[in-house]
């Protein structure tokens, strides 16, 4: 949920400043008025987003441990056993301890009063703004065991698109290694023989020959400052990304990636259709789940175009009109939107772009491999070409040196 920075004057004229959750800049307002305090400025806050090293081997809560805890929390919640007790047991069975520490801290928030959707918001590594979200809807409605099951069903399907996606990748990135060690091995043990083989005979070496030993000679000598240079790169690249500019461009640059693109392109834009549906299902006002489900995608480049069709709602645009303006969508999908928008059923209109979208991931990743089997030939092609060129061709040259001094 965000967090608002306002600035106001309470019943006595006084000026007042301060920090509130709000779901949206509206309710923050709202939330102002019924404190007596008149708002005059109110800014979302942004956290800062420090790099930090620990980060990148701090352990992340899985999708699996979260589908656990939401299955775990309905079977609880329909039972009519308390939240607090139920908390405090998951608590104790949880194998996680990024998970155990989040939930003891829920429990205590829950024992001095607070409820479980902002004591939730105080953990966003674990718990992102869509699930939060989804908690505050049932709280107030009185239906938390269907935000629950609501929740588990959203992961489930993001845990199978998940599978489906790393299944897919799994041949090529397993060539890409068996190429990359293989490389070492030749660099290190196999080519020096022949280096050495060559300066003995004293012959003029063609252009491959001096590229293999150059690199060779490299990691055989300054190997330690090829890791450096890994490392810094890793570590250059990671802060990169964690910078705004860096996520957003990086999140777009990927869209656009050969073969791979169109399918985190769809896959996303499923996630899109589908959290937006389950929002508007549990009767989250259309702003507020734009809102939601820009941080739900995943993408900082789709975040903005969502964001702009949030204000286009505000500003008296339809639905169909934002999302043929945000340039997003294929045809279909916009017909979609434009009977789901008439009919006055759009959340099940993009449950079935959802599908629509979820059914064209499905059928790409079952021919990715067959797409990016030809780029990986062409990868070996090339390498194998040049160890036979930088290692026949001065054999070659000696042969005929040898056979001419007969």
């Amino acid at each position: 949920m965000p967090v608002y920075q306002y600035r106001g004057r309470d019943a006595q004229g006084k000026s007042v400043t301060g920090q509130l959750d709000a779901a949206t800049e509206s309710a923050a307002a709202d939330q102002l008025m019924s404190r007596a305090v008149i708002p005059l400025e109110l800014n979302e806050t942004k956290p800062k987003r420090d790099f930090d090293l620990g980060t990148l081997f701090k352990p992340k809560v899985g999708l699996d441990e979260l589908q656990i805890f939401t299955r775990q929390m309905y079977s609880l919640s329909r039972s009519g056993i308390p939240i607090l007790r139920a908390i405090a047991g998951l608590s104790e069975s949880t194998h996680s301890r990024r998970m155990k520490d989040a939930l003891n801290d829920i429990s205590e928030q829950l024992t001095s009063g607070r409820p479980l959707s902002s004591a939730m918001n105080h953990h966003p590594d674990v718990f992102d703004a869509l699930f939060v979200s989804m908690i505050h809807v049932g709280e107030n409605t009185g239906k938390l065991e269907d935000a629950f099951i609501q929740l588990s069903g959203y992961i489930e399907r993001e845990q199978e698109t998940r599978r489906r996606i790393k299944a897919a990748m799994r041949y090529p990135i397993f060539v890409l290694i068996a190429v990359a060690l293989a490389l070492v091995v030749l660099n290190i043990m196999v080519i020096p023989k022949f280096a050495d083989m060559f300066s003995r005979f004293g012959a003029d070496l063609p252009w491959a020959t001096k590229l293999l030993i150059g690199t060779s000679n490299f990691f055989v000598n300054y190997w330690y400052l090829l890791l450096a240079g890994i490392a810094a790169l890793f570590v250059g690249i990671r802060y990169w990304h964690n910078s705004e500019k860096g996520e957003r461009q990086w999140d777009q640059w990927k869209l656009k990636i050969p073969a791979v693109g169109s399918i985190i392109e769809r896959s996303t834009l499923s996630r899109y259709c589908r959290s937006f549906a389950m929002m508007l299902s549990a009767g989250v006002p259309m702003t507020q789940a734009l809102s939601l489900v820009a941080d739900a995608v995943d993408n900082a480049y789709m975040h903005d175009r969502i964001v702009g069709m949030r204000r286009g709602i505000e500003s008296g645009d339809s639905m169909l009109r934002v999302h043929n303006a945000s340039q997003l969508f294929t045809p279909l999908v916009l017909q979609m939107v434009a009977v789901g928008e008439e009919t006055g059923q759009i959340d099940q209109l993009l449950n079935d772009a959802a599908d629509f979208y979820e059914g064209e991931v499905d059928y790409d990743l079952k021919n990715l491999t067959a797409k990016l089997e030809p780029i990986l030939i062409g990868i070996v092609a090339v390498i194998v070409l040049i160890l036979a060129l930088g290692i026949y061709l001065p054999m070659w040259d000696m042969l005929n040196v040898v056979k001419g001094g007969q």
